[in-house]
């Protein structure tokens, strides 16, 4: 029998275009309704951006003591990226913004260059992203245009790999520490490469040893709470609602 007061640790496959604080406030909704309290703690051990999919591991109770040691794991990603251009997120969020040449790019190039990406380095993380610089999410100096400049930070790529090669697309394999940006590693790869690169597609398959396989999808943990799509739907209700009071 579960009990979310006392905790439990919830191995959730995110779907794409939620965000990491949608797919909490959901199960924070389900779970206050199966128990009949407001007062249940819900956190979550790792960001996934919105256009992302996979591991999102969900605690609930006493158990969002051990966010820490959960989102400490090493992460496993499997992830499409389009060479030869580049958006301003780094991914499919933006338009894009500026086009490379890739005719002087072969399988082999790509393969030298992502072994060089392997081992302990140096990572500069996206400025669409919410790293904070001065006290303040860096994709808010991003969206306002303001010049800012944000601190390397040191990631280790444990193993990356290249799955498939179907220019101008490549399909890589990533084993990293915690930290690492894959749009930042998307970023990285395409300079390398004298061109450009930005995700098209990125799936989470692991953290720690938590993997995808383990995950259950959000509807399944409706279902085994008892819950219908129509609870899913009030919730979304409730939250225009206030929403809206706020604004108003």
């Amino acid at each position: 029998m579960v009990n979310f007061i006392e905790g439990e640790i919830l191995c959730i496959d995110k779907p794409l275009y939620w965000t990491s604080f949608t797919l909490v406030g959901r199960v924070r909704w389900a779970v206050s309704r199966f128990t009949g309290t407001k007062k249940v703690k819900v956190g979550h051990a790792g960001t996934l951006d919105p256009l992302a999919t996979g591991v999102m591991i969900i605690c609930t109770g006493k158990a969002t003591k051990r966010i820490d040691e959960l989102q400490a794991g090493t992460k496993e990603y499997v992830a499409t990226l389009c060479l030869g251009a580049v958006t301003p997120s780094f991914d499919m969020e933006h338009p894009v913004s500026e086009t490379f040449p890739t005719e002087h790019i072969t399988k082999e190039l790509v393969e030298n260059v992502l072994k060089g990406f392997e081992g302990e380095q140096q990572q500069v993380p996206p400025l669409f992203s919410a790293v904070k610089v001065d006290g303040r999410r860096a994709y808010k100096y991003a969206r306002t245009g303001e010049d800012v400049e944000i601190k390397p930070k040191t990631i280790t790529i444990e193993r990356i790999e290249l799955l498939d090669y179907s220019m101008p697309y490549i399909k890589i394999r990533v084993v990293c520490s915690k930290g690492t940006y894959i749009r930042a590693l998307a970023r990285d790869i395409g300079k390398a490469l004298d061109s450009g690169a930005y995700l098209t597609e990125l799936r989470r398959t692991a953290v720690g040893n938590i993997t995808i396989d383990k995950c259950i999808t959000f509807k399944q943990f409706k279902e085994m709470l008892g819950q219908s799509d129509e609870d899913l739907l009030l919730h979304d209700k409730t939250k225009q609602e206030q929403t809206s009071k706020k604004i108003i």
